[in-house]
């Protein structure tokens, strides 16, 4: 539905009103030019003092006032001057018509000021003081108003859900400022380096930089390294992470076999349990599933207090059918291909037992700060099950930090840029936590290229369930979807047009109204909006039309532009080995990473913690 019913005034005016004022504006100019003209001849042949317009129009007419030459060199000259100016006033106007496309004289008839005050600086401001991050300014810029040229905000507890398509600016008016916003912690996703490039510099001064780089996206070396195991402290979590393994791969529409699909994602988590527990690196998990009649992941929970039946889960596949048992690791085989990438697994694995790169540490990094970059690519050889598993991991240590905080939230606010999402970090849960996320202090902003592409990835209600679920959501242009765009137009909303007319009968005038309701944004509009221009649909207000504010439009761009020169090696220099000061080549952080302060693994808790478990 339209959020609102917009009127363009009174209605129109008759024909004969039209005639009736271009008559007075008629007789007022030539009375006002004549009055003109015989004041100056007047003054100029020092004759008599002329009186009022009216007073100096009877005196002409009835002789008392002679009209004269300098009278009509006077008059002329008045008639050139208002030609001139009219003439100006016409290409000023046309001029201006030109330079302000049709969405921004539709911007007038969207949000009024009053309505988006949240928004602004100074609403978000205070909420962000209300929510205690006063500190951490009032949000996240998204732009400035069309109408009123106002800076809006989403704040420290809104989500958001971008849509901007191929080439729109979604990276420098978007991902590159909400990074270099950020107070606290940022984990941005992508499948090229621009973001990595234009922002490592300058986030530089706020902590850490970790570029997780498994495919070479921006050629960083793997001078740190993360196992994915330590996500893992119970039987819960590794079902988890074997559900990203398998999610992040597979098509949305894809044919899926209701039992041998469920089955191989149990044998996968009971394998991922199984080496956790044990401290195996992960790529172990592949070798048991090329061996299907290898029991030793069964006896490693066996013997593990506690894990009794996932022990029997196992057993139950090892010794099911052969023909069972061979579609049941088949599946669960295909989810785990990435671990063959050789690559890929030297960013999650130790190189050797002498390995002295530093180990990342989701609980470490959400508390002491930094920057998390995880890059990858669609198609084959993918890192994405592990981008995926990466982003959740340290969201959800996030979520657990933020729990035993002052109101239940992060100190200073977690940002996640999670660019392309859709093709390299495919969260299947992420619309049903979306919302809980924001009351966390955790501010996710998911990027897609189209409408489409989110329901590729989470299905048609599950998109659906993502864009309610956010706070901000943004439409950047380039789409061509006609379906999609019908809908945020419905959702900008109408506005009426009333136009009069006049009609004559056996010689009595009538006049009558029509009303005409039409979209403020059409969807040919929408699918050609220019560049710059972006529609903010904010929840509960009615949605707005901003200018885009790029990153080469700040006060520090050239911070960015430094980054660009020493990073990208299109611009003349190459990158560093490691753009984190930690993570420098053979050497280990100033302290050790302390041990992980929540999320301790049951096998290593002692029997009063296990109590209940």
């Amino acid at each position: 539905m339209a959020q609102g019913r917009k009127s363009t005034g009174p209605g129109g005016l008759s024909v004969e009103s039209i005639i009736v004022f271009i008559g007075i504006g008629l007789f007022a100019v030539i009375v006002g030019g004549v009055w003109g003209a015989l004041k100056v001849a007047a003054a100029v042949n020092d004759t008599r003092a002329v009186g009022n317009p009216l007073a100096a129009m009877t005196d002409l007419i009835e002789g008392r006032l002679r009209w004269s030459a300098a009278a009509t060199g006077v008059f002329i000259l008045e008639i050139v001057v208002l030609m001139l100016v009219g003439a100006g006033g016409y290409f000023l106007v046309r001029k201006r018509e030109k330079s302000i496309g049709r969405v921004d004289r539709q911007a007038h008839l969207m949000s009024k000021r009053s309505e988006i005050y949240k928004l602004t600086r100074e609403g978000a401001q205070g909420i962000a003081d209300r929510l205690g991050a006063g500190h951490a300014g009032p949000g996240i810029l998204i732009g400035r108003t069309v109408r009123d040229n106002l800076e809006v905000f989403g704040s420290w507890e809104d989500m958001h859900v971008d849509i901007w398509g191929p080439r729109t600016g979604k990276t420098t008016s978007r991902a590159v400022p909400a990074i270099l916003d950020a107070p606290g912690a940022v984990v941005a996703t992508s499948n090229k380096r621009d973001i990595v490039d234009s922002t490592r510099g300058p986030r530089l001064d706020k902590g850490p930089v970790w570029v997780f780089d498994p495919q070479e996206v921006c050629e960083e070396p793997p001078n740190w390294w993360w196992n994915p195991l330590t996500y893992i402290t119970d039987e819960v979590k590794a079902r988890e992470l074997a559900e990203h393994f398998v999610a992040s791969q597979r098509k949305e529409n894809a044919q899926t076999d209701a039992f041998f699909d469920a089955a191989g994602t149990d044998l996968l988590a009971g394998l991922l349990l199984a080496a956790a527990v044990a401290k195996r690196p992960i790529t172990q998990v592949y070798s048991w599933l090329a061996d299907q009649r290898n029991d030793e992941p069964e006896r490693i929970l066996r013997n593990t207090p506690g894990l009794h039946l996932s022990a029997d889960a196992l057993s139950g596949v090892i010794n099911a059918p052969d023909k069972q048992r061979a579609g049941v690791y088949g599946t669960a085989q295909q989810s785990a291909q990435f671990l063959v990438n050789r690559k890929v697994t030297r960013w999650v694995i130790p190189q050797g037992p002498n390995d002295t790169r530093p180990q990342f540490n989701p609980h470490e990094f959400v508390r002491k700060g930094g920057t998390l970059y995880s890059l990858s690519k669609e198609g084959a050889g993918t890192a994405g099950p592990l981008v995926t598993a990466l982003t959740v991991a340290v969201v959800e240590a996030a979520e657990e930090y933020a729990k035993g905080c002052p109101m239940g939230r992060m100190p200073s606010p977690l940002v996640g840029v999670l660019d392309e999402a859709a093709n390299v970090c495919r969260w299947k849960n992420l619309p049903d936590l979306y919302s809980h996320f924001g009351s966390r202090g955790i501010v996710l902003m998911t990027i897609l290229q189209s409408w489409a592409q989110g329901m590729e990835c989470w299905g048609e209600r599950g998109m659906d369930k993502l864009w309610s679920a956010a706070n901000i959501r943004v439409y950047g242009g380039g789409a061509s979807d006609a379906t999609f765009l019908e809908k945020l137009s419905k959702l900008i909303g109408d506005y009426d047009i009333t136009s009069s007319s006049v009609s004559y009968n056996k010689g009595e005038r009538g006049t009558s109204r029509q009303t005409q309701r039409h979209h403020i944004l059409e969807v040919s509009d929408l699918a050609s909006m220019p560049p710059g221009r972006a529609v903010v649909f904010p929840s509960g207000i009615p949605a707005t039309m901003v200018k885009t504010v790029p990153w080469f439009t700040r006060a520090d761009a050239g911070a960015v532009k430094a980054s660009l020169a020493k990073y990208d090696p299109g611009a003349g220099a190459g990158a560093p080995q490691s753009a984190n000061p930690w993570v420098a080549a053979g050497s280990r952080p100033p302290s050790a990473p302390p041990a992980m302060p929540t999320g301790v693994p049951v096998w290593e808790q002692s029997e009063e913690q296990r109590r209940g478990w």
